[in-house]
């Protein structure tokens, strides 16, 4: 699998741009810098990018959704739940896309916000803002919920293979990627040893960041 990450937006954003080895089919995870940073690849690779995937529709993620689909004629904005974008495709938990020859899974989220979902292909994660190097997303937003992000992380996230790489949505830590094994290893809010002990860790985490540190 090809992956090119191009790194802006609002606040270190990650966009990425991933392909097959053996195809031109590809597809773009989320829409944080501008096409004409992406479009380059896609002429000199000659790519056909099937697929905008959101990782979560807060701003940040989809601020040049409508360039991308007004540049790239048979390119297809899909997100959890659907709606946010004309002939959006609407996606559900255990979803697969299929990119070429990748196969893309759908892994809903939430937590961090309702229609956060992960898409995981080989063992590759693009996890948004559900999980990032060295913790898990925020819950701060009216409609984040630690309780949810827990399960979703506890659950569905950390049983994935230790050699999963972590693509996150944003760049926040000492490095731009990590796989899980690593950051469960160097991560306190990936240790709890259960649901209350998440709530304790991050609410300590967020008063940790109330204070400067």
């Amino acid at each position: 699998m090809r992956i090119w990450t191009y790194e802006g937006g609002y606040d270190n954003n990650f966009s990425y741009l991933l392909a097959g080895d053996d195809t031109q089919d590809a597809a773009i995870i989320d829409a944080a810098v501008p096409f004409t940073e992406i479009e380059p690849i896609i002429e000199s690779e000659q790519l056909n990018v099937n697929y905008l995937l959101i990782t979560h529709t807060h701003g940040d993620h989809t601020a040049y959704a409508r360039e991308y689909r007004s540049s790239l004629e048979d390119i297809q904005i899909a997100h959890f739940g659907g709606g946010s974008f004309p002939e959006s495709l609407s996606l559900s938990d255990g979803d697969t896309l299929s990119v070429g020859q990748l196969k893309i899974n759908v892994i809903h989220t939430p937590g961090h916000y309702p229609d956060s979902v992960c898409f995981q292909t080989e063992k590759c994660l693009f996890s948004g803002d559900t999980l990032f190097v060295g913790r898990t997303g925020r819950t701060i937003s009216p409609q984040g919920d630690s309780r949810q992000l827990y399960r979703s992380v506890y659950e569905e996230l950390l049983p994935l293979p230790g050699d999963t790489v972590i693509y996150p949505g944003h760049n926040y830590g000492h490095q731009p990627t990590i796989t899980l094994k690593e950051n469960i290893a160097i991560s306190t809010l990936l240790q709890a040893e259960s649901e209350d002990d998440f709530v304790d860790r991050m609410a300590q985490y967020e008063r940790s960041r109330t204070l400067g540190s």
